[in-house]
């Protein structure tokens, strides 16, 4: 196997880790808006691009509201700043290519913020509750879907992870 530390981004694939602790300190615009332009750049099936993003920061009364749609409720209180990712209806072709590129998106911005030394935790148990979610955030659901909600800040810890052996992933021998 190629060794992932010769080559920035197969090590940041390696070394990025859900952060679920933050400090107190700020997440600066500039850093939000290279976290959402890395979602941007994500594939997507015949380039339909529809997934789009609401920031909910620190002092919006929507981030509090967004807190009780979930119970990671902490991780939200705790955050920065909540990219909430949708996808728009009437852009989408495919359900499921279109999840897929919604995936694709949310982990570009998870690698982005890696690289930014910022730390963030995808959100998926809130897309359960969608109906909670779109009258926290004032949107209307008939629009949108919502895909995530991504919680950024600056990591206030430093978890470790393991994974699978390769083999046991793999249907069969290559």
């Amino acid at each position: 196997m190629i060794d992932f530390t010769a080559h920035p981004v197969l090590a940041a694939l390696k070394a990025r880790r859900s952060i679920r602790a933050f400090t107190d300190e700020p997440v600066s615009r500039e850093e939000i808006e290279t976290i959402l332009e890395a979602g941007r750049w994500a594939p997507s099936g015949r380039n339909n691009q529809p997934w789009r993003f609401l920031v909910v920061q620190t002092g919006d009364p929507r981030k509090v509201a967004l807190e009780s749609c979930t119970q990671y409720d902490h991780l939200i209180r705790d955050c920065r700043a909540c990219i909430c990712v949708f996808l728009e209806k009437s852009k989408k072709y495919s359900d499921m290519k279109d999840y897929q590129g919604a995936g694709a998106c949310i982990q570009n911005m998870l690698l982005a913020v890696h690289a930014l030394g910022l730390g963030a935790v995808w959100i998926g148990q809130i897309v359960n509750e969608p109906e909670p979610v779109f009258k926290a955030l004032g949107l209307d659901g008939g629009i949108y879907e919502l895909m995530a909600v991504v919680a950024v800040g600056r990591p206030d810890e430093t978890p470790s992870s393991r994974r699978l052996p390769l083999d046991t992933l793999c249907i069969e021998p290559f």
